[in-house]
């Protein structure tokens, strides 16, 4: 598999705390990769160390292939765009003249100013000075400045905070179109386990700075055992029966609800049959998994923030 971004042993410390404890990344190309973890786990640090705004303890990343030194910095971010902690502008200048700025700087042709307004859709507010724009329309004018010069790699810190609900669905839908209309490599930090879950192909998790998963989101949610709701005439008894088999019941934060183990088909139907025989009712069976949030909380003994 090939990443866009690679790091080995990344490390910060700020006067002597840890910071971020030897991180080891691996993003892989045309993806978007969710970096999740709660507030002041270390998500704003790597990612500004990954762009060179932070110089590392210990450590060194690779971008698209090549490491990042202080000599060829200038030339692995003209290929990275990045939006971090929040956007950057001239309140007294309207959104395009902001885009022509950061064309400028970038040394990018003005025509990249229609393209990437289009792509955030503020073609019919680029003459409105951005102090008059809402929150999301910022947010928006930020990622359109990210991704002036077609960027091979987009970091983005935060995306959807304070967005109202609207902001975020339209910010969601925007990110997720990005890899495989543009090409890009998206990574995309967040305290929101939904956000992640709702956008991100692979996900690394980050608490208190060490890396403590990293993998596919299918592979997370895998990370889950699947559980089998039961809902009985008698939850009680039910739960003797199967107590005496062996079966390991738990009960449900929903009063008529068992928790059952799946341990397959077999094992399932001897129980059913094991509770008919005895008298009890059989009400309801289903399927339950692990919420992204009950998983988050089983590998870091912390809830996150919602």
């Amino acid at each position: 598999m090939n990443y866009t971004i690679e790091t080995s042993s990344l490390t910060k410390r700020y006067n002597g705390q840890l910071s971020v404890n030897h991180v080891d990344l691996k993003i892989p190309e045309c993806g978007i990769y969710g970096f999740l973890g709660p507030n002041g786990a270390g998500k704003s640090t790597t990612m500004k160390m990954l762009l060179g705004l932070v110089k590392p303890t210990e450590g060194n990343v690779k971008i698209l292939g090549k490491y990042l030194t202080s000599k060829n910095r200038l030339d692995i971010l003209k290929h990275t765009g990045s939006l971090i902690e929040s956007p950057s502008y001239y309140a007294h200048l309207t959104g395009r003249e902001n885009l022509n700025l950061v064309c400028m700087l970038k040394q990018a042709p003005e025509t990249e100013i229609d393209r990437v307004l289009h792509i955030v859709r503020l073609e019919n507010q680029q003459h409105k000075k951005v102090g008059q724009y809402s929150l999301g329309m910022k947010q928006r004018l930020g990622l359109a400045s990210a991704m002036i010069g077609s960027p091979r790699l987009l970091l983005l810190d935060e995306p959807t905070n304070g967005l109202d609900p609207a902001g975020i669905q339209e910010m969601r839908d925007l990110i997720c179109s990005l890899p495989k209309k543009y090409g890009m490599t998206v990574m995309l930090s967040s305290h929101l386990l939904s956000e992640i879950d709702q956008m991100a192909t692979d996900v690394g998790i980050i608490n208190k700075g060490v890396l403590i998963f990293q993998d596919t989101l299918a592979s997370l949610h895998h990370k889950s055992r699947r559980k089998l709701k039961l809902k009985t005439t008698d939850r009680e008894q039910a739960a003797r029966i199967l107590s005496t088999r062996g079966i390991a019941v738990t009960c449900s934060s929903h009063p008529s609800y068992l928790l059952l183990p799946d341990e397959g088909d077999g094992r399932t139907a001897a129980a059913i049959t094991a509770l008919v025989e005895q008298g009890i009712g059989i009400l309801r069976l289903e399927e339950t998994d692990k919420s992204l949030e009950e998983i988050f909380l089983s590998l870091t003994g912390k809830k996150v923030s919602l």
